[in-house]
């Protein structure tokens, strides 16, 4: 394929950034989105000209480093996938394809295509920790029940890979998704319920104090989210979080 790619470069936060037209051919369908752009940085390298920067790591959809705003979506037009698993074959040959980073206050451009998305470490961090009695024996797997409704729930929360995409989709650049993702995998639990109130007002006023836009229901965030994570994590950290403040 021969495509005609537009892409973000910036030098670094401080610099403007502008859109560049690059032209790239032979490109094999069954490549990657981040192995296309790899053929360009190559050939960007034997012209002696600066490469485009991109974030990468796992390119096997765990690690969710790979975040690129791919014609105006995240991750670009597949479902369910990040942008290493992005296959050329959802293009066509003579395509224009628009490459941005994710667009937020909260992660703000370091360089090209890079965002720094330490503000999601952040909020987690604000969550801290759950007690766990590490003194003694060794506790068994099984020892405390747990409804398979939500051991499943909690598991599917634990999904969430902080990819960012939810915020990227979000007209209003939320990240309730992901907060509720990570409050909901602890709330579920009976290991997570001792922090439980100071849990989700911390890590909900951290979301607040990075800037990050307010939750109106639109359902874009689940919709380009590369793991499926569901709004309904949203309406239980809702729920956590008005059952800590009514208690405080």
């Amino acid at each position: 394929m021969k495509l005609t790619l537009k892409i973000w470069r910036q030098e670094n936060a401080k610099t403007k950034g502008a859109m560049k037209t690059y032209q790239i051919d032979g490109i094999d369908g069954d490549m990657s989105f981040l192995e296309m752009l790899d053929v360009l940085n190559e050939d960007l390298i034997n012209k002696g000209e600066i490469p485009v920067e991109f974030d990468h790591d796992c390119r096997e959809g765990i690690c969710g480093s790979c975040s690129l705003q791919i014609n105006g979506e995240p991750h670009g037009p597949d479902r369910l996938v990040t942008t290493c698993q992005l296959h050329m074959r959802k293009f066509n040959d003579g395509d224009t394809i628009v490459i941005e980073p994710f667009r937020a206050t909260a992660f703000p451009v370091v360089t090209d295509l890079i965002v720094d998305r330490s503000s999601f470490d952040r909020i987690q961090q604000a969550g801290g920790y759950i007690s766990v009695n590490t003194s003694g024996n060794t506790v068994d797997a099984n020892a405390i029940p747990i409804k398979k409704e939500n051991a499943d729930d909690a598991f599917y929360a634990a999904t969430c890979i902080g990819c960012g995409a939810c915020v990227a989709a979000c007209k209003n650049a939320s990240a309730m998704l992901f907060t509720s993702a990570k409050v909901s995998q602890f709330a579920l639990l009976p290991q997570g319920e001792i922090e439980a109130t100071e849990r989700v007002e911390n890590m909900v006023r951290q979301m607040d104090l990075e800037g990050f836009g307010n939750c109106t229901n639109t359902g874009a965030c689940e919709i380009e989210c590369p793991k499926g994570i569901s709004l309904e994590n949203i309406a239980r950290m809702n729920r956590e979080y008005l059952s800590a403040v009514s208690k405080g």
